[in-house]
């Protein structure tokens, strides 16, 4: 990090360079004042270093020592030395070294900061959001986003290395429907006509296969106008991938060793390849979701035929109402206390599910629960054999439509996993999830729409909603989906064929995907792909809760940043520009000022 201000970075000093004359840059972190003698920590980007102000060696660089204050943005020279004998720092990479100060330049002062830089930071996070740039200077944000960069450079190598070309698409495109809502941009010369950002550069990266491209990838941002969670923003970023003359066992072939080489170089652990593969059908029976956690067990079982007879009213009725009765073991949780189980039960019923029934296995075989009277010697005689249950664990069963049951015991597996602390530390499970339906009924719409997106080829020539099955595929990671893809439909009488099961009438065929259409007519190669998450690996990699905390200027859970005030209003003038209005609403809201939070 040489430059014309400075010899070294902050972090690189070692034992090495001691007797060496260096000058560093940085800024000011805690003052400490001991016998006279003056010690700062100075850290820049690269790390931080102890730096020693004598009053006999140097007064006048200890006087303005004495004067320094939190964050002020200092230029030291002095000479590396090793520290005193018992004094050394294991903690910090420089801990062996110092720098004994002879100059000392004040760059800029700085007022004092609204919380301290340092990790275990306990401002809140619209503060930490509003002053992002004070934030970026812990050492674990700074370690975070060169992680991130590392993960980037990794993944364009490796495309790189497989003969992809990196191709931009452009960021002004149409609003098309079969995905989340568009972030809108009104366009000045075309009054009344807007262009949409992209939610994803999935058309165009089908063109450009049509286009004789055979390998394109892109590192490329998208944005989608939905709810923000902790692991999902309006903003993202993905490795984006398309290839000609392939299948689904390319791809995956194609990501596997990609992914294994990142957990190695980022976390140094191995991962063993090819992942696991399970279909839908086979996730959603053992865990209740698409996109499992396979570090632990606790696997779903069918209590169905346990019932079938049962004079329970409450299963009974479910059963006759097409329902499902699932479970799973928890071990060592039939010691929960009476409190702990009902929170269980309104954790349960917060998933939408209609309640949870629990069966504590004490000694010999007994039982604690409160539907014990309820239930017949067999029946819980099939509920121990079925779930595996023994002594000291709970079983906890759901019954109810089976899309709740499912809801409602992923949601208790992944809690229970925590609190019994059944998650190995650095264990990272991969698994793709293959063989999606093609179709899902929505009560919103009314109607048929595409699990992933209506140019999903089929696995088959079934094409019945219910029942079709498509050729995609996600990659999933301790219990994250961090990928997904599919072979796309090459065939334009396919691709009629899915419209119009998703109710597009010709016209909106032809004024929606009508360039698409055309293309595939033209000589269309079969052809597939894939986007990867950058957020939700790095999130994961770096062992965060929320992918603000791996994006270097995110937006709040609610959308907005604190920092820069965004969305704002814009004035008169820009609106008559854009041959656009507001509604007295919007007029109203507008008088509240900026979003900015706090």
């Amino acid at each position: 990090m040489r430059t014309t201000m400075r010899t070294h970075a902050c972090g690189d000093l070692r034992s090495g360079d001691a007797g060496a004359t260096v000058t560093v840059c940085g800024w000011v972190g805690h003052r400490r004042d001991h016998g006279g003698v003056t010690f700062i920590d100075l850290r820049d980007r690269a790390g931080a270093v102890q730096v020693v102000f004598h009053p006999q060696d140097a007064p006048d660089a200890h006087a303005a020592a004495q004067r320094l204050g939190a964050e002020d943005v200092v230029r030291i020279t002095g000479a590396i030395r090793a520290r005193p004998a018992g004094m050394e720092n294991p903690d910090l990479a420089t801990g062996e070294v110092e720098v004994a100060a002879t100059t000392l330049q004040v760059l800029n002062a700085s007022e004092t900061p609204p919380f301290p830089i340092e990790d275990r930071i306990e401002a809140g996070e619209d503060l930490r959001l509003r002053y992002r740039y004070l934030d970026l200077r812990r050492p674990e944000m700074t370690k975070v986003l060169a992680m991130r960069a590392q993960i980037v450079r990794l993944m364009r190598e490796h495309m790189d290395g497989a003969g992809f070309v990196e191709i931009e698409t452009p960021i002004l495109t149409r609003s098309t429907p079969e995905g989340s809502r568009d972030f809108l941009v009104p366009s000045r010369l075309w009054p009344g006509t807007f262009y949409a950002l992209p939610q994803s550069p999935q058309q165009l990266k089908q063109l450009l296969m049509i286009g004789g491209q055979d390998r394109y990838y892109q590192i490329v941002r998208c944005l989608r106008d939905e709810a923000s969670r902790a692991d999902r923003g309006f903003e993202f970023t993905q490795l984006d991938v398309e290839m000609s003359f392939v299948t689904e066992e390319d791809l995956i072939a194609l990501i596997e060793p990609l992914y294994a080489r990142i957990v190695r170089e980022t976390v140094g652990a191995e991962v063993a390849t090819p992942f696991a593969r399970l279909t839908y059908a086979e996730m959603m029976t053992r865990y209740g979701t698409d996109k499992p956690d396979l570090r632990y067990g606790m696997e779903l079982v069918d209590l169905a035929p346990v019932f079938a007879e049962t004079g329970f009213n409450a299963f009974a009725t479910v059963l006759a109402d097409g329902g499902a009765i699932r479970a799973l073991s928890a071990p060592s949780a039939g010691s929960f206390s009476r409190k702990e189980l009902d929170r269980l039960i309104d954790d349960t019923k917060g998933r939408g599910a209609a309640g949870l029934v629990w069966i504590a296995v004490e000694a010999a075989g007994a039982v604690r629960s409160p539907v014990e009277k309820f239930l017949s010697p067999v029946e819980i005689a099939g509920v121990l054999e079925h779930t595996g249950a023994a002594e000291g664990d709970l079983v906890c069963i759901v019954a109810d439509r089976e899309d709740r049951a499912n809801v409602a015991l992923d949601g208790l597996r992944r809690d229970l996993a925590g609190r019994l602390h059944l998650i190995p530390d650095d264990a990272w499970a991969f698994c793709w999830m293959v063989e999606p339906p093609l179709f899902e009924y929505s009560d919103e719409e009314d109607r048929w729409v595409s699990v992933h997106h209506p140019f999903t080829a089929p696995a088959s020539e079934d094409l019945e909603p219910r029942s079709a099955r498509s050729r995609g595929y996600d990659l999933v990671l301790n219990g994250f989906e961090i990928g997904g893809g599919s072979i796309r439909i090459h065939d334009p009488a396919i691709q009629r064929k899915v419209f119009e099961i998703l109710e597009l009438t010709p016209d909106q065929t032809e004024e929606q995907f009508g360039h698409l259409l055309r293309a595939l007519a033209l000589g269309a190669p079969p052809h597939g792909g894939i986007a990867m998450g950058v957020d939700r690996l790095v999130m994961i990699l770096a062992g965060k809760d929320a992918i603000r905390d791996v994006i270097a200027f995110p937006k709040s859970q609610s959308g907005t940043d604190p920092l820069t005030g965004a969305p704002s209003p814009v004035d008169d003038v820009q609106l008559r520009e854009l041959g656009l209005a507001l509604t007295a609403e919007s007029e109203t809201d507008r008088g509240s000022g900026s979003a900015r939070e706090g």
